[in-house]
């Protein structure tokens, strides 16, 4: 194909999930409650650490961290998704869809990288607690969390770029509810091997490395948990992991079995499932599991809620 004939589109056109028009107003409805359960609990989450000193812990800072990014995350393609339901045709321009596609790449990276952080911190807590302070000190936690958010942003930088870079020849009809990178990728007109090579890289990096560390972390966690000789100790011990451990199961497989096959033959119905899991069911659930499954959270709740009572008699 000659170089002047390939093309790039300005704006590109979303088919969305259907082009039934009441199950586009049911699907706003019941995305819209998602959207402001994922805004109400990780705010939640988020005004507690801040609040309540004894949540002042390298745990609940990871976990503050994990909710401003799936806040974020949601923010980035579900309020556009949501006026999409009410309208006949669905466009986004291309600064637009790359924004999104940056945003989208950048949280999720995030987000994975802080789960193996959690983990690390969960494998400190159980395995060597005499040295748990020293160790999770504030500076490394810090500097785990700065890693997270840098490798997030420097591979979704690297990801867009190329992404974006692909021409279209006239094809501008996504089959997809949001700007995604493999959706993007099959409209392009021109050779893609060196788009697949970095998908493959950047799932390395950020999926599948962090998804080992965890799977390592779990490893000695359950050996050190099954070297306690009393049930309580036991049941206290993988009480403190068993919300990240639900967390980190949700949020890797999906992610390993779509992104690690650039090739495969997916649907694109497949694709949408696993960008509408993790836009909107993940960020929904991650507060619920933590708080519902965490004394100390509804512990949290309550005394700032009391003080808060008691602030206005």
């Amino acid at each position: 194909m000659r170089r002047d004939n390939l093309t790039w589109e300005s704006e590109f056109v979303l088919l969305g999930l259907s082009s039934d028009r009441r199950t586009q107003v049911g699907f706003f409805v019941l995305f819209g409650a998602a959207y402001l359960l994922t805004l109400l609990g990780n705010g939640l989450i988020i005004l507690l650490t801040g609040l309540d000193a004894r949540l002042h812990l390298p745990m609940y800072f990871f976990l503050c961290n994990l909710s401003v990014v799936d806040i974020c995350y949601t923010s980035s393609g579900v309020p556009q998704m949501l006026v999409h339901f009410l309208l006949e045709k669905k466009t986004i321009s291309f600064i637009r869809c790359g924004a999104q596609l940056f945003f989208s790449l950048a949280l999720g990276g995030t987000e994975f990288l802080l789960l193996a952080a959690m983990a690390y911190d969960r494998y400190v807590a159980v395995c060597d607690p005499l040295r748990y302070v020293a160790v999770m000190s504030p500076r490394c936690c810090a500097g785990l969390a700065a890693v997270s958010w840098l490798v997030g942003l420097v591979n979704s930088v690297v990801e867009t770029v190329v992404t974006m870079r692909l021409p279209t020849c006239g094809h501008h009809v996504l089959n997809h509810v949001a700007c995604e990178t493999l959706a993007l990728v099959r409209l392009a007109c021109v050779d893609i091997t060196l788009n697949q090579v970095f998908i493959v890289a950047s799932s390395v990096v950020v999926l599948l490395l962090p998804c080992c560390l965890v799977s390592l972390s779990y490893a000695y966690i359950v050996a050190a948990i099954l070297r306690i000789h009393s049930t309580g100790g036991r049941r206290k011990a993988f009480g403190t992991c068993a919300s990240h451990l639900t967390v980190v199961s949700m949020s890797y497989g999906m992610a390993l079995v779509t992104y690690m096959q650039p090739r495969s033959t997916a649907s694109a119905q497949q694709d949408k499932v696993v960008v509408l899991f993790y836009a909107v069911v993940t960020p929904m659930l991650n507060p619920l599991i933590y708080s519902l499954r965490n004394q100390e959270m509804k512990a949290a709740l309550s005394r700032v809620l009391r003080r808060s009572s008691e602030s206005k008699l």
